[in-house]
């Protein structure tokens, strides 16, 4: 039997459900009380609302929102859920969440929340047992310098992967921290389409770097198609200067700015010929 309490904290989800045009899951699991407030008060600064509640009233208010394919982030609620509401969009909302986390060593049963690579390089181990524990997780060795250094680049654990303790003893030796701390952003619901936080990742540099190269290209083929634009007239203008001088140069059609390197290259084909001739 659902309380009265519940059946008016249903309705409250409902109604912030329809209200927001993005409503997201979350994961707040192994987060801890004092970063968890610090990450409430950073959204409610940004104009999202944070609701916790139990895994089943959260199921039950996206199922009475009939909101279209909501359900299907159902099939995505994990761990310690909560909802996230915003009017902003899905990329800005999983960017905030994700520069907001911090770095954190791996604990045994803890989930690999990508893959974990040791890279290759030197180390400040000398040789001892220490070849062995990194044997044991699949890391190859061997001494340069009197040192241990990682042959080659190597995956330790695959995303997905749970860590055991062997291998969060040998990553914390390394100073390897590949957990992420803070509110782990699992899917997001808008106008009908759910995006999982994969798709909702992208790269702030390879991103900027793709927009320039399309100015770049843009330019370029504005210039070579002679499509006049605010940005084009002055390059245009000193292609055409730059085309009709080579015309004339070629077909030996004198003016005041082209004598000059006609006569000069009359005079440099005479030469040749002359030489050639053995004149």
């Amino acid at each position: 039997m659902v309380s009265d309490n519940k059946k008016k904290l249903v309705q409250e989800l409902v109604r912030e459900i329809k209200e927001y045009p993005i409503v997201a899951i979350v994961n707040f699991e192994n987060l801890p009380a004092q970063q968890l407030q610090k990450m409430r008060a950073m959204l409610r600064e940004k104009g999202v609302v944070l609701s916790m509640t139990r895994k089943r009233l959260i199921t039950l208010a996206l199922k009475e929102s009939h909101n279209p394919d909501i359900e299907k982030l159902i099939e995505r609620v994990k761990g310690m859920p909560a909802l996230l509401f915003s009017k902003d969009n899905p990329f800005s909302l999983y960017a905030t969440l994700q520069r907001n986390k911090s770095e954190a060593p791996a604990k045994a049963g803890q989930v690999a929340p990508k893959e974990i690579i040791v890279k290759a390089g030197p180390t400040n181990f000398a040789p001892g047992p220490i070849i062995s524990e990194l044997a044991s997780v699949g890391i190859k060795t061997k001494v340069e310098k009197g040192k241990l250094a990682i042959v080659e680049d190597t995956i330790v654990a695959k995303e997905g992967a749970t860590i055991t303790q062997k291998l969060a003893d040998t990553l914390k030796r390394l100073d390897i921290k590949p957990m992420e701390v803070g509110l782990d952003l699992v899917a997001v619901w808008e106008n009908g389409l759910v995006f999982d936080a994969k798709q909702l990742h992208i790269d702030e540099k390879e991103f900027i770097q793709s927009i320039m190269d399309a100015a770049r290209f843009a330019m370029n083929l504005a210039i070579e198609i002679a499509y006049p634009t605010q940005d084009t007239m002055e390059l245009l203008v000193q292609k055409a200067g730059r085309d009709a001088r080579t015309i004339s140069i070629e077909s030996a059609f004198l003016t005041e700015d082209t004598k000059g390197d006609i006569l000069s290259r009359s005079e440099q084909h005479a030469l040749s010929v002359t030489k050639e001739a053995g004149l």
